[in-house]
């Protein structure tokens, strides 16, 4: 079973290695770069999360014992904090994803270095895929 605490704490390790923001800037958008791209069927306003400034298509599937969250930004450092997000969080149980604080945005100081508008959108998707979680989780 996926560990979200551990996944964190793998993270906090990676971003340990560049000891300038600019470095750990560049490793987010090179983690946005990797993300697996939504189908185009699933790039519909039905999915668009609201509460981002950049445009982030949020698809979270599954049941109390594993949840997959999938998602997009059209926004470099966006698409960064996605693949951080579902890192942590994708393939956990829902119980899981509910009750792990992301510890891993003071950790590597994401909360000091993010502009406040990204840092709504991060607040915005946490919100969504923890909400999620715990919909199915107190079923």
């Amino acid at each position: 079973m996926h560990d979200p605490k551990t996944a964190q704490d793998e993270i906090i390790d990676e971003f340990s290695l560049f000891p300038e923001w600019l470095d750990r800037y560049q490793y987010l958008i090179d983690l946005g770069r990797k993300l697996e791209p939504l189908p185009a069927e699933e790039r519909v306003e039905g999915n668009l999360l609201h509460g981002c400034q950049s445009q982030v298509w949020l698809v979270i599937d599954g049941d109390a014992k594993q949840m997959t969250v999938r998602a997009n930004s059209d926004a470099a450092i966006v698409s960064g904090l996605i693949a951080l997000l579902i890192r942590v969080y994708s393939g956990a149980s829902a119980a899981a994803i509910r009750d792990t604080e992301p510890f891993f945005i003071d950790a590597i100081g994401l909360s000091k270095h993010l502009s406040p508008t990204r840092a709504n959108g991060l607040h915005a998707m946490l919100g969504a895929i923890r909400g999620a979680a715990s919909d199915v989780a107190d079923r």
